[in-house]
């Protein structure tokens, strides 16, 4: 049994065509990268598989139930996706083209920590997006 068909079952979903094509989109991709279910639903067609766009926001949103995935909704109602993964990243979004850029730094983690232990708070979980303007040129 494959891989994807493993993590689809024990995610209690049933194993079918359009879920394994995506998660299988999903998993392929480089590290950082994120999919709009446009972007996923563009590169099935590429790949020739007859997947409707209402299919690939549907079986995104079961991923995102069964915890497969996580999705990331940013200002200007751009959502996107990237397999769930246990290690903490924040994100830089450019507003003028849309890339996504992950970052994970042990410096701002540690003073995100101190500043909420001096509030009498432990973080638990956070989400942070900077906007900006990306110059650099690769996607």
């Amino acid at each position: 049994m494959s891989l994807e068909n493993q993590e689809l079952r024990k995610a209690g979903l049933k194993v079918t065509l359009p879920r394994v094509k995506i998660y299988q989109i999903l998993e392929q991709a480089s590290e950082g990268d994120h999919f709009s279910a446009e972007d996923i639903y563009k590169l099935l067609m590429e790949m020739g598989e007859d997947v409707g766009l209402a299919t690939v926001y549907r079986v995104l949103t079961q991923f995102e139930g069964a915890g497969l995935v996580s999705r990331h909704h940013f200002e200007g109602g751009h959502s996107v996706f990237e397999l769930a993964r246990d290690e903490h990243h924040d994100h830089m979004v450019c507003v003028k083209s849309g890339v996504v850029k992950e970052f994970n730094d042990p410096r701002l983690n540690e003073l995100l920590n101190e500043i909420a232990e001096t509030m009498g708070f432990e973080i638990t979980d956070r989400t942070i997006y900077l906007y900006g303007e990306y110059k650099g040129t690769d996607k």
